[in-house]
């Protein structure tokens, strides 16, 4: 598929190399080229969280170098001393592009000035605590993938996989944005309704079919206005940055519950997000055409069309999926790869997501984050859930390392996914990982019919 740079600059330039030598080995996720946002604190300690940097195995405390920056630059590091990425967000893309542009100039090789002041403000990331990195204000879902969508439906309506309004709508549920949490924070099995076909009544318990799902976050920086709905070629402008993101799901729960009015308390308990936060900027060299529709499809309304948006509006991000359980890591077992799927594959646009988004009138909040839905491509390997992988737990999976097998997901099970950018001629930038271990459901007293 074509790569379509979109306003590259300087911090994008392939020759770059920081004096921080972990940001120029080979393989690291936050060269010079990346520097994406988080929310921390030293580990252990009780003092506040702030934001900072990233850039190789280090953070930079923004917050302990204040004296370094003007201008745009300035106002955009005096809001990262507060403890999430809100403030620096709602400055919008223009402050922090000044403050990754002057990152870049001080982090550069070669340039010696400063030198003392920013080493005394990097932090090793492994004593550092990684926070939520935004204060969520709203949890929109999307459903973006045709291939997961087509794979879904098939599982539930063999001959009518796809309803007909998804070619002309991207369809999307309000989550629960009390229910987003940070990489390696708890997730518990939750209890639910479940109803199984051969029970005349549905019963109270632990749900059974636990899933994850492989997902791309998007955090609205810019807010628009209430009745003014966000324009698709003006979407980006909105858009402050993005990171992977783990829609838990409780399966069973979900097929009893979901009709007619869609998804509730079987994706609500729980959602991970990395800590890390890849400003669209950063992204700007790996920005691709927008997945041809097959022969047929209908065209997009004109509301959700743009040129230059299908031209450059999709993103190639490779995510890979892996899966340890607790027997693999007491026998110090390799995890096992259950996918690698990548978002250049959406059949949906970043920009025609937020435009759908606001098409009634509703206003973008700073802090808004929006999933693209499970991201799954065309073959086997490239499927986004266990829900597909085991084509709705028909289909066990046997795990390599320790013979185990598994349809979901059970207590004690680890799933970890990796982000990664890749494009000829510019460095490779990651997301760090979302990580996240099921827990047993806590026990309650509860009756059955």
């Amino acid at each position: 598929m074509k790569n379509t740079p979109i306003n590259l600059n300087a911090t994008h330039d392939p020759q770059l190399r920081s004096w921080v030598d972990s940001a120029n080995v080979a393989g690291c996720d936050f060269p010079i080229q990346n520097l994406p946002f988080a929310a921390f604190r030293p580990q252990g300690s009780q003092e506040a969280a702030r934001c900072g940097v990233g850039i190789g195995d280090q953070i930079l405390d923004i917050g302990a170098c204040l004296q370094l920056f003007t201008g745009d630059a300035r106002k955009a590091a005096d809001a990262c001393t507060e403890p999430h990425l809100n403030a620096l967000m709602a400055l919008g893309n223009q402050a922090a592009s000044a403050l990754r542009a002057a990152l870049s100039r001080l982090l550069c090789a070669g340039n010696e000035e400063h030198r003392a002041v920013l080493t005394a403000a990097l932090i090793p990331m492994s004593r550092a605590e990684l926070l939520l990195p935004v204060k969520i204000a709203g949890y929109t879902d999307f459903f973006a993938s045709v291939h997961h969508a087509t794979n879904a439906g098939r599982l539930f309506r063999p001959d009518a996989p796809l309803l007909p309004n998804y070619k002309y709508v991207p369809v999307a549920y309000n989550g629960r944005a009390n229910s987003i949490r940070v990489s390696g924070d708890r997730v518990q099995r939750p209890w639910g309704q479940l109803k199984a076909a051969d029970q005349a009544a549905p019963v109270f318990a632990p749900a059974k079919r636990l899933d994850y799902e492989v997902e791309l976050g998007m955090y609205i920086g810019t807010p628009s206005k209430d009745g003014e709905p966000v324009d698709v070629a003006n979407a980006w402008n909105h858009i402050f940055g993005f990171s992977l993101l783990n829609d838990w799901s409780a399966r069973d729960v979900q097929s009893w519950e979901y009709q007619p009015l869609g998804p509730f308390l079987a994706k609500n308990f729980a959602t991970s997000v990395s800590p890390w936060v890849v400003t669209a900027e950063a992204l700007a060299p790996f920005r691709v055409a927008v997945a041809a529709r097959a022969e047929g499809d209908p065209a997009p309304l004109p509301h959700l069309f743009n040129a230059a948006d299908q031209v450059g509006g999709a993103l190639n991000i490779r995510i890979d999926a892996t899966l340890r359980t607790a027997r693999m890591r007491e026998a110090n077992a390799p995890a096992h790869a259950l996918s690698r799927s990548n978002t250049e594959t959406l059949y949906w646009s970043f920009a025609q997501m937020v435009t759908h988004h606001s098409s009634n009138g509703t206003a973008l909040d700073t802090g808004d984050l929006m999933g693209s839905g499970t991201v799954s491509g065309a073959g086997q390997d490239a499927l986004g859930s266990l829900l597909e992988i085991t084509r709705g737990g028909a289909e066990g999976m046997q795990l390599a390392a320790t013979g185990e097998r598994r349809s979901f997901l059970e207590d004690g099970d680890e799933v970890t996914f990796h982000g990664r950018c890749e494009r000829d001629g510019f460095v490779p930038i990651g997301f760090g990982v979302c990580t996240g271990t099921l827990l047993p459901a806590v026990s309650r007293e509860t009756s059955t019919p």
